[in-house]
């Protein structure tokens, strides 16, 4: 009898020491389930979970790599349309009239030093170390100083297609085409006035009147020759093309004028042999549209006809400037729809990732709190049958049991 106590005491407190075995792993796991053998089904279903947790963490590691380079792209764009919009304020003021010689050179300086601030922008660094703006080739500075002192775009227009979700793949580089592909003038004309103008007319391109004349202009490569004479009741003007005469008539200051689709405005007062030539836009680096400007700017001649073509200058660089202007905006508008649509894939993720987390908690997840209780439950029926036991064995008549 005593040799069957001993064996059912001890079959017994072996059986509750593994149970608290058991519920000490729980604790520090976290886990009711560890082997397949435990629970087949709810083992596979947990590591299924698992594997798809695991892919979902790699997707929201790339996504947050992507998250933080468009975001550097988006901060470097909001500054180059500050740059764009400084010059543009210094350009009104120099166009109103009232710049006086001392003011006019320090506003000039303004336009050089946009220059260089244009180019650091343009050679940002992303967290990576590579340049934001030089497509695939983003290991050097994108835009360098060349031969010539001008800056030269030496990056490329690379692409490299990310994957942000089963379905859905974007763009995780930049380039410097918002830097170096707006086209000059008002975006289908430019107009230069003739180094030996004697008058002080200016001729202002003023917008479109016909977009499909306008665009095939713009797509041509023949120059438009406005030119100044002496008509039977005044001034004229002329409009050739290619030798060919394209449109004709009183010049008068202040008009509208209707070229090839494109509407001109004649100021001030030209003078007989005076002429412009209009010629079709064509891309323009956004650095060598503020050297230009730089350069007008501090090389204003004295004399009212070399002012009167300085002003047709600036007044073509403003209508250029406008062109960055709204490339930018357009460039910061499209990274910020990828950039939006990586932040959408990565709250979907996240979202997918909460739900297979509970999935995996449901099937072998441990309640902790419960695990404790039941540990301390269990830890404390071992004690009290360690102590019965004891006090069993000390008895007198268990001795001849």
């Amino acid at each position: 009898m005593q040799s069957s106590f001993y064996t059912n005491f001890s079959s017994g407190l072996a059986a509750q020491e593994a149970q608290l075995g058991v519920f000490q792993q729980q604790i520090s796991t976290g886990l009711t389930v560890q082997t397949p053998d435990q629970n087949p089904a709810a083992f596979q279903a947990a590591t299924l979970a698992n594997d798809q947790i695991n892919a979902l963490s790699a997707n929201m590691t790339t996504q947050a790599t992507i998250q933080t380079q468009l975001g550097s792209v988006n901060n470097v764009y909001q500054s180059v349309s500050t740059v764009f919009d400084n010059v543009q304020s210094v350009l009104e003021q120099v166009l109103n009239g009232t710049t006086n010689s001392q003011d006019l050179q320090s506003l000039a300086t303004q336009v050089q030093a946009a220059q260089q601030q244009l180019v650091g922008l343009g050679n940002t660094a992303g967290a990576n170390g590579t340049y934001l703006f030089g497509g695939s080739r983003g290991s050097i500075p994108p835009f360098q100083t060349g031969a010539s002192g001008s800056i030269v775009y030496v990056g490329d227009g690379g692409q490299s297609q990310t994957a942000i979700s089963p379905d859905t793949s974007v763009s995780t580089i930049a380039n410097g085409d918002a830097f170096t592909s707006a086209l000059s003038g008002n975006g289908f004309a430019s107009v230069a006035a003739s180094s030996g103008n004697t008058g002080t007319g200016v001729l202002l391109a003023q917008g479109v009147t016909n977009p499909n004349a306008a665009a095939a202009f713009q797509a041509g490569s023949a120059p438009i020759t406005f030119s100044i004479a002496n008509g039977a009741n005044g001034l004229s003007y002329t409009a050739s093309q290619s030798g060919s005469a394209i449109a004709t008539g009183a010049v008068t200051a202040g008009s509208s004028i209707q070229i090839s689709g494109l509407n001109f405005q004649i100021n001030g007062t030209p003078a007989a042999g005076d002429s412009f030539t209009i010629s079709p836009s064509r891309p323009q680096s956004s650095f060598a549209l503020l050297q230009n400007i730089y350069s007008e700017m501090a090389n204003i001649a004295s004399t009212p006809a070399q002012a009167a073509q300085t002003r047709t200058a600036l007044n073509d660089n403003l209508a250029s400037l406008a062109q960055y202007q709204q490339s930018i905006v357009t460039a910061q508008a499209q990274n910020g729809v990828t950039l939006q649509a990586v932040n959408n894939a990565a709250t979907s993720d996240s979202n997918q990732q909460t739900a297979l987390q509970t999935t995996v908690q449901n099937a072998v997840g441990a309640n902790t709190a419960t695990a404790i209780t039941q540990l301390d439950e269990t830890s404390t029926a071992i004690q009290a049958a360690m102590k019965a036991f004891a006090s069993v064995q000390s008895l007198d008549l268990f001795q001849y049991l």
